[in-house]
């Protein structure tokens, strides 16, 4: 069998629940869903660190946040992985290329194991390829990609300010167009498609925005333990991570989040359409994943962006589509939980290539492939400095570092999480068992959080680890 090409689509900040095949009540994406239909849906994905630096060390190390050290948010840290996944694809004999939002990885134009990058970060010059590119053709005074004031991490919300030509979803894609156009045919390929939608600033083309204007959208979830900022938001600011989204302000904000979904899902279909797109170019032998970074809370529980431990912030999308000849279930469903770091060895595996040694991801081809095989009990989610967590997908144990609050939901009964029975006698035997099962978790991290059998709240928690395994400041 010919070895497959490999197209990895990654969306930045995407909702494991923002799918039309997921039931979402209004949004539109009849190409990722076409894609779920040709392949498995994984409908316990997580990201293991819901933050962008972190979670992109997993996707191309296939290692845990412990392990890597990325254990929250801070940007300026170079990284030095042992195997990367371009980097082992690239030593099988594969073309390794990103294209698109950059890797978040410092400094800016290092490859990490790709031969070739065309990226997009406009808030690093240096590594904006994009940038240069519509300096040279935007409309004069429009101020670039921020131009209409709509920023990096607003909940506030308006239409793109320019030709939807100079939007960076079209022009992501047309960079990924001309790569397969001028592609070495002697070789396969892993291209690497990724998206800084569905990410603010939310400003799509007008026909997205205003299609979500009109259909509506549904209102946020708010559970039972979630509290409001003080006067509902009001003084917080565009970035607040705490939210009491209302009237015009909420239908804007999820519109422009819907919206740019919406446009990225047909930009994909211009790559990934039958009659001309990918299939039609490699004769149907081209391994098709799409997963995302982490997810937005979008407003749900009074919370804006990500980094906490609920399902809006840390399930993400992981869809497989199979090259033609792989034996996959077609529509197939997959409870078992996933991760990012699952990533790397599936991808390696599919192309007959070895997985090194530091990998500590699972390949899930066997349950891809709809075979009986022993798997992990559940998944552990952190985020400095607020919070361990763990999860199988059907419950989850959240412990916050700074005190020692915990939260335990029962995701199969409750899968927005509406409920704490953290406090709930009924639950008490089962919370004691995930919270004696986190303290052997954390037992060997360095700041100090477990004697191995309990607990430690009020340790430091700062983002990076060190590669000699102690905390850094």
């Amino acid at each position: 069998m010919r070895r497959p090409n490999i197209l990895l689509i990654v969306a930045d900040q995407l909702r494991g629940d923002c799918l039309g095949i997921e039931g979402h009540p209004v949004l539109l994406t009849p190409t990722m869903d076409r894609l779920a239909g040709q392949g498995v849906r994984f409908r316990r994905a997580y990201t293991t660190c819901p933050t962008c630096i972190a979670a992109r060390r997993s996707l191309l190390s296939g290692r845990s946040p412990g392990t890597h050290g990325m254990v929250g948010y801070r940007t300026g840290v170079e990284w030095h992985p042992p195997a990367t996944l371009p980097g082992a694809l690239s030593a099988a004999g594969y073309q390794t290329v990103w294209i698109g939002r950059s890797m978040h990885q410092h400094p800016p134009r290092k490859r990490y194991g790709f031969q070739h990058m065309v990226v997009s970060d406009s808030r690093r010059p240096e590594a904006d390829d994009y940038g240069r590119w519509l300096a040279r053709r935007e409309p004069d005074g429009s101020g670039g990609p921020y131009g209409t004031g709509v920023m990096h991490n607003d909940w506030t919300a308006r239409p793109w300010h320019m030709p939807e030509a100079y939007h960076p979803t079209n022009w992501t894609v047309n960079r990924a167009l001309d790569f397969l156009d001028r592609r070495d045919p002697s070789c396969p390929f892993f291209l690497v498609v990724s998206f800084l939608a569905p990410h603010p600033p939310l400003v799509p083309p007008a026909a997205y925005f205003e299609r979500y204007l009109r259909a509506g959208v549904p209102e946020p979830v708010i559970g039972d333990w979630a509290r409001p900022p003080r006067d509902h938001g009001l003084g917080l600011g565009q970035e607040a991570s705490r939210v009491d989204l209302r009237g015009e302000a909420l239908r804007s904000a999820r519109a422009g989040y819907y919206g740019l979904v919406n446009h990225i899902d047909d930009q994909l279909n211009r790559l990934l359409n039958p009659v001309r797109g990918i299939d039609r170019m490699t004769d149907g032998n081209t391994v098709i994943m799409l997963t995302s970074d982490h997810g937005e809370m979008l407003g749900d529980h009074y919370l804006w962006r990500k980094g906490v431990p609920y399902e809006p912030s840390a399930r993400i999308p992981l869809l497989v589509r199979p090259a033609r000849g792989m034996d996959f279930a077609p529509g197939a469903v997959v409870d078992q939980p996933a991760c990012l770091e699952d990533v790397m060895p599936t991808l390696l595996e599919m192309a007959g290539a070895e997985v090194p040694d530091s990998v500590e991801g699972r390949s899930l081809l066997p349950l891809l492939q709809g075979r009986e095989t022993p798997w992990r009990g559940h998944l552990h989610i952190e985020h400095s400095a607020r919070h361990h967590t763990l999860t199988d997908g059907r419950e989850k144990y959240i412990w916050f570092t700074a005190d020692g609050r915990e939260q335990f939901f029962r995701l199969s009964d409750d899968p927005n999480e509406c409920h704490d029975l953290a406090g709930d006698g009924a639950e008490a035997d089962r919370v004691a068992e995930w919270r004696t099962l986190l303290a052997r978790e954390l037992a060997d991290r360095p700041e100090g959080f477990s004697d191995g059998e309990r607990l430690v709240p009020g340790r430091p928690y700062p983002p990076v680890i060190d590669r000699s395994g102690t905390a850094a400041d």
